[in-house]
């Protein structure tokens, strides 16, 4: 399978052009959710840009980095999440919507804590067909940019960071 080499730079690239687009909508999130582990660095450069406070959500959808599980589960949550969710804005981050399956999830979970309104970004959105669909609630998900449906290699995972930056991983 072809693959995307992601650097850093490429990272906060894609979060600048984001925030511009959630700046030139007119929306303000009061929050950041993180899907860990790939929201992570994407939700703290967007902390950067729209100055407010994360939150991490831990889900599993692989349990050996080869065979996903039908459904998410969840290995880390939100203290209070109703105290800390309940009547906010949401800005729901993960690096990439592939099968958006774990996505859905993640929206249906906190759609239980009464968010007044939960928007989604990602830095890839893969052109393929979703294995699952976004609730009526969603109404606006901000991409970085749409690819083809490749592996993606993004730097958080590299081992060798030079050879990453290089493209030759």
């Amino acid at each position: 399978m072809e693959k995307l080499i992601v650097k850093y730079s490429d990272v906060h690239k894609l979060v600048v052009k984001i925030s511009a687009d959630i700046e030139a909508s007119g929306w303000e999130p009061d929050v950041i959710v993180a899907i860990a582990s790939g929201g992570f660095i994407p939700a703290r450069i967007f902390k950067t840009f729209l100055k407010k406070d994360i939150y991490v959500v831990g889900l599993r959808r692989y349990f050996d980095d080869a065979s996903p599980i039908p459904v998410p589960v969840k290995v880390q949550w939100i203290d209070e999440v109703e105290r800390k969710l309940a009547g906010k804005k949401v800005l729901l981050v993960d690096e990439v919507d592939d099968t958006r399956i774990t996505l859905v999830y993640c929206v249906g979970e906190l759609l239980k804590n009464s968010p007044a309104e939960i928007r989604v970004a990602v830095l890839h959105q893969k052109d393929k067909p979703k294995q699952a669909v976004y609730p009526s609630e969603i109404k606006v998900a901000y991409e970085g940019v749409v690819i083809p449906d490749v592996w993606i290699k993004y730097p958080w995972d590299a081992v060798d960071i030079d050879l990453q930056d290089e493209g030759r991983e």
